[in-house]
């Protein structure tokens, strides 16, 4: 059994592990809550996709405000379950705490996504996958290979708080163990996946000796080679990112003419029958469909985060464990279930398909390919000659404090170069992609 003293661990990745220095008003995890916040890494959210890319409409979400609000559910998530916790949890934290590590775990979900979100995850992996593209895995490990062609944000956001962002590659963010096991969904390497018994992996191997560090330190139990079970914080992260998709999917789709208001009322007024008369009547005052939704919305929230933090509270020996299956919702009432798989389902078949969103990510793929190309054939021939051509040079410059030096491994100088194009937001990178197919000036 794994227990929340080592869970909850406040002791910083990267520092010395001596006396913990507390400061008055914030704790280690409030601490990591800002360190996110405070990051380019965070900022640049505020221009990559979340649903619908390169949107007009200022209402529709971008993965910097999905990622607030998100952060929002999974501070009241988890000050809920701190408080239900009550003397278990060990003397150093309080609800409150509890409460700022899943906040500060929930913000950074998204950190690693590249431009164009789960398809620009998917352009990369393309590249790599495509014959023509082979002589770029030449010289690779079968392993470094696949980190590549199964690129996955997750591992990438597990990169960029330990290693890329503040203290370079001397410990990155420098969060809490606590934190980074909350934030860590798939603690695992790519084999998992290679060998289909996982969809999705949270490490890259250049972070394998980090990973085992943190699930050493955290005491997460082992499940295999350079695997381990999930924190249990994890699964209230995983809800309320779940619970922010399903309506905030659907409030987008509302906006975007994609949805009616009444089809998103009768999906989640089930949920809350019990009181709906007097919901009713205020909803009632709003002036609009957009205020009563968002009254309507407020409403469900709450009723989801009572649900799930007695499902998690309930389930927690089982948690402790590492057995958990599925995910906490899995174990929430017929309501709370019904709510989230119904909205899932309405936003890919009515809002995911839509036309002009469809067009902008098939694009996406060919922007991400030239950029793709440019920069890594640029640090490939560095490596294996020593040397780059005046253009190639050029390209390296471009990568700044990101690009790698010509005695590096393969593996490492292309780690770099996805490290500046994953960190690109949505108009940077075809900005940049038309540039190096050839710039036209308006």
């Amino acid at each position: 059994m794994m227990n929340w003293e080592k869970l909850l661990s406040p002791v910083r990745f990267g520092e010395q592990q001596g006396s913990l220095a507390l400061e008055s008003g914030r704790t280690p995890f409030h601490k990591d809550y800002d360190r996110i916040i405070f990051s380019s890494a965070f900022r640049r959210l505020d221009r990559k996709t979340q649903v619908h890319p390169l949107s007009e409409n200022d209402h529709v979400h971008t993965r910097l405000t999905h990622s607030l609000e998100v952060g929002c559910v999974g501070r009241s998530l988890g000050i809920r379950v701190g408080q239900m916790l009550g003397k278990q949890l060990p003397g150093h934290v309080d609800a409150s705490d509890v409460g700022a590590m899943v906040q500060a775990a929930c913000l950074a979900h998204d950190i690693g996504n590249p431009p164009y979100g789960h398809t620009g995850e998917d352009a990369i992996r393309h590249f790599f996958v495509d014959p023509r593209n082979a002589h770029f895995l030449e010289g690779l490990s079968p392993d470094e290979a696949a980190d590549l062609q199964t690129y996955e944000g997750n591992a990438q956001g597990f990169r960029i708080v330990t290693q890329v962002e503040y203290h370079r590659f001397e410990g990155g963010m420098r969060l809490t163990y606590g934190t980074l096991g909350a934030f860590l969904k798939y603690p695992w390497t790519v084999d998992y996946v290679a060998r289909g018994e996982e969809k999705k992996f949270g490490c890259f191997n250049t972070e394998l000796p980090v990973l085992k560090e943190v699930a050493s330190s955290l005491g997460l139990l082992p499940t295999g080679k350079n695997a381990w079970c999930r924190h249990p914080l994890v699964y209230l992260l995983e809800a309320a990112d779940d619970i922010c998709y399903g309506l905030i999917d659907l409030e987008d789709g509302i906006e975007l003419g994609l949805l009616r208001y009444e089809e998103v009322e009768n999906l989640i007024q089930p949920l809350l029958s019990e009181q709906w008369e007097v919901i009713l009547d205020d909803l009632e005052k709003a002036d609009n469909p957009r205020r009563r939704l968002q009254m309507l919305r407020g409403q469900a929230m709450e009723a989801m985060v009572n649900a799930v933090a007695s499902a998690f509270i309930r389930q927690q020996d089982a948690l402790l464990s590492g057995t958990l299956q599925g995910s906490i919702i899995d174990y929430c009432p017929d309501e709370v279930r019904n709510l989230v798989g119904g909205a899932k389902q309405m936003a890919r078949e009515r809002i995911f398909n839509d036309g002009r969103k469809l067009a902008i990510e098939v694009g996406s793929y060919a922007t991400l390919s030239v950029l793709l190309e440019n920069f890594l054939g640029a640090v490939r021939e560095n490596v294996q000659t020593g040397k780059a051509t005046f253009r190639n040079r050029r390209i390296i410059e471009l990568m700044g404090r990101s690009a790698p030096g010509a005695d590096w491994t393969l593996y490492e100088a292309y780690m770099r170069a996805l490290d500046y194009i994953s960190g690109m937001t949505d108009n940077y990178a075809a900005e940049m992609a038309r540039q190096f197919s050839g710039y036209q000036p308006d």
